[in-house]
């Protein structure tokens, strides 16, 4: 997940192999802005552990069920709801070490690329998720050396049609 201004995100989510990625579009929750925060109450901002569980929730569905054995998640109190998450979607939740992000690598450099679209310092909430989705798009349509110059598009391709 990357985290931008005013307690705006968008969740990632990036398939090991391929590097292919998908966006998670995290809006705002209603009543955002109008409830003056309190500790302990309701998590608005769209990426508390309930509404983040279930985004991932309908990302995960979209592919392949045999690409989604399992996720790793980073330690964050937004992927608390862990359980309902594995029990509804049928998907194995890992937790990488505390302080050891390179046990997510792909996923954080994926992260670093979203700068380039989505720069620190900025709300994530002026995004749809059609602009979301487009640079989701783009990312996976992007040559990497690690895939022998093949887009992860086309890595996740081969893959499919290789197990079909």
């Amino acid at each position: 997940m990357i985290i931008g201004l005013d307690r705006s995100a968008i969740g990632t989510l990036v398939e090991r192999a391929s590097r292919f990625t998908m966006l998670v579009h995290l809006p705002r929750e209603a009543g955002y802005g109008q409830i003056p925060r309190t500790k302990n109450g309701p998590p608005l901002a769209g990426y508390g552990a309930v509404t983040m569980a279930n985004a991932l929730k309908r990302a995960v569905t979209k592919l392949p069920t045999h690409l989604w054995q399992s996720l790793t998640w980073d330690r964050g109190k937004e992927m608390s709801d862990h359980g309902r998450f594995t029990v509804e979607s049928g998907v194995q939740v890992f937790f990488a070490d505390p302080h050891s992000p390179w046990q997510r690598g792909t996923n954080e450099n994926t992260n670093g690329l979203l700068c380039q679209y989505f720069p620190k310092g900025t709300d994530l909430s002026r995004w749809s998720d059609q602009e979301i989705q487009a640079v989701a798009l783009t990312l996976n349509n992007r040559p990497r050396k690690t895939l022998g110059w093949k887009t992860p598009a086309e890595a996740l391709n081969e893959y499919l049609e290789s197990v079909a």
